[in-house]
């Protein structure tokens, strides 16, 4: 959300971990401030993906869109960065919803680090939820970063 920008009050938003092969999703509530895994888009067509999208956000009317910029370590751009920024700028074109993008570094790694305490193990029972995993985890942050912002 840029600076000083007022954030809804209240209402929904769906978050992308997004990926060439599979876009983890997530959904949350402002009013909540909670944010939980919702699915995994495993399409890697272009025009499927987007109609999968529009399917969520019809069903789950968000106010806002959410989406995890990946980031070297040392958070300069890498391989993948710009296009991410292009698919951000397909669902704010598309779907006309305002889009934050947000650091993501380390998400898929605390994404598996909480898979893996839950109990799942093995790489086969992680691997269809993980990215939804990673889209909570970017979600959360922003929620938790946007907790105190002044609201429209």
């Amino acid at each position: 959300m840029p600076e000083g920008a007022a954030r809804p009050a209240r209402g929904s938003l769906l978050g992308f971990d997004f990926g060439l092969a599979r876009v983890g999703i997530a959904v949350g509530e402002f009013e909540t401030g909670r944010a939980n895994a919702l699915t995994t888009l495993t399409v890697e067509a272009n025009a499927a993906r987007f109609e999968a999208i529009a399917r969520l956000i019809d069903e789950w009317r968000p106010v806002q869109l959410v989406v995890g910029l990946p980031l070297s370590e040392d958070g300069t751009p890498q391989e993948l960065t710009p296009r991410c920024r292009r698919f951000a700028n397909q669902l704010g074109g598309r779907f006309g919803l305002p889009v934050a993008l947000i650091d993501e570094r380390f998400s898929s790694a605390e994404a598996e680090r909480q898979l893996a305490e839950a109990g799942q193990r093995r790489w086969a029972d992680r691997k269809p939820v993980l990215d939804a995993v990673a889209a909570q985890i970017i979600l959360q942050y922003y929620l938790d970063q946007t907790a105190h912002a002044p609201t429209a």
